[in-house]
């Protein structure tokens, strides 16, 4: 059986498949447990687990690395890196997340997930408000006592401005600025923290040029009033190059020059998300670099792709003030980074963003026919340009993705009804005959 065929011979989920996760339902909350190949099913896998596999299952450059001495000792002996570090740390850090660091972003925080990444990049930005204020004078006692009691002023009241639709993370902080889904939300105490508008673009763009950059301009105008006129002080904005659970929704380059062009004018700290879209997925290495920024962003989160996670940056006013501020045990993990340098590795010996973006150009050619061909079922297909970060809305996603399973290929949904497609970075344009036959199939019996 060639490497490039997939084999769907049960139905899906198969028998195995429901065995094992009634085995699980045992121990653990199971029902969002999705097994594709307890069966012996082989896929094409263009969601990647939720966009976090960056070069294939296997990858011998990645195997390598995890049975190297280097990470043995860093599985045995996990270093509470903040206080006990390897004589080494300092050379992996060089060797893997630096060499990648974003433009003007020399900087780095390791953590343990998205979600932290972006919790402590909040933490980050409201120390830095705080330091500015105090313009180098001590805390005060009062400040010093406050605190204990979640009190003014050492607990002061600041806020993240967020987007509507946005997905940040499900820790307090995080989940305060996550607008995707009421499931994640619901019944969870959240803090006083404005959400503004994210353009909602209409397709296809060039013909809707003068709608989308006046929608654009709307956004930005209500991102300075609520800047301006929120009632807590606004320290940070974090925003996604590219909206992804909330719909894999775009805008254009102007409307990011804008929002960092308000947050230089109104010292606010401008955190880009880039969790899912790192790493290369949308044709280059850092998704924000679409956007010719007048100047850096202050912070760029990371994780998914990356293997481990944390935040660059360039200001050295964002270390804080004093040591601890920024701490706990593990402060990331050796052993994840060290799997990071290998994908670093394998992206750069390879050049797999170049290659993501030249391939996702392909992809997005073949989508645009099938959308002329079925124009209710592939709706607003976006991504152009962006790599393989390609989605289209539909008519009940959920059984569209089912469908497109029992035809050899998973997927993954975002937003209302709308299909994402997630492909690895070794994704070639040998697979995409792979994923369009099967889309074919799936529209076509679904418009019978």
């Amino acid at each position: 059986m060639s490497l490039l065929e997939t084999k769907v011979s049960t139905e899906v989920p198969g028998p195995k498949s429901k065995a094992f996760q009634n085995e699980l339902e045992r121990h653990i909350d199971a029902r969002t447990v999705h097994i594709v190949d307890a069966d012996g099913n082989r896929y094409l896998d263009v969601y990647s687990q939720i966009a976090s596999v960056p070069v294939g299952y296997n990858n011998p450059t990645l195997l390598a690395a995890a049975q190297s001495p280097e990470m043995l000792s860093a599985l045995a002996n996990r270093a509470a890196l903040g206080n006990f570090p390897s004589t080494k740390w300092a050379g992996i850090l060089e060797n893997s997340l630096l060499k990648i660091a974003p433009k003007g972003l020399d900087q780095l925080f390791t953590a343990q997930s998205g979600s932290e990444a972006n919790e402590l990049a909040f933490k980050a930005a409201f120390i830095l408000y705080r330091r500015r204020q105090r313009d180098g004078k001590a805390w005060t006692d009062e400040e010093i006592q406050s605190c204990m009691n979640n009190a003014e002023p050492g607990s002061p009241h600041l806020a993240v401005l967020s987007f509507r639709n946005s997905f940040h993370g499900r820790g307090f902080g995080s989940l305060s600025t996550t607008r995707s889904k009421a499931v994640h939300k619901l019944d969870i105490p959240s803090f006083d923290w404005p959400q503004a508008s994210f353009p909602a673009l209409k397709y296809p763009l060039k013909s809707h040029v003068a709608e989308n950059e006046a929608e654009e301009q709307r956004c930005l105008k209500e991102v300075e009033q609520l800047i301006t006129s929120w009632r807590l002080p606004v320290a940070a904005l974090i925003v996604e190059p590219i909206q992804s659970e909330g719909g894999d929704n775009h805008a254009s380059p102007a409307f990011f020059q804008g929002l960092r062009d308000i947050t230089k004018k109104h010292g606010v700290v401008m955190i880009v998300d880039e969790v899912q879209t790192g790493f290369g997925a949308t044709g280059k290495f850092w998704g924000h670099e679409h956007f010719n920024l007048t100047s850096p962003p202050d912070i760029v989160t990371f994780s998914k792709k990356a293997q481990t996670a944390g935040y660059f940056f360039g200001d050295s006013l964002l270390v804080p003030d004093k040591a601890y501020r920024q701490f706990n045990t593990w402060m990331g993990d050796s052993a994840r980074v060290l799997m990071s340098g290998a994908v670093i590795k394998e992206i750069l010996d390879n050049d797999l963003v170049a290659q993501c973006a030249r391939v996702g150009d392909t992809l997005y050619a073949e989508l645009t026919k099938l959308a002329e061909t079925y124009p209710t079922l592939v709706k607003n297909p976006r991504g152009k340009g962006s790599g393989t970060y390609i989605a289209f809305d539909t008519k009940d996603a959920g059984a569209f993705i089912k469908a497109m399973k029992t035809n050899g290929v998973n997927v993954g949904t975002c937003g209302v009804e709308t299909v994402r497609l997630r492909p690895m970075l070794i994704f070639t344009e040998e697979h995409i005959p792979i994923l369009i036959n099967a889309l074919t199939k799936v529209l076509s019996s679904i418009s019978a």
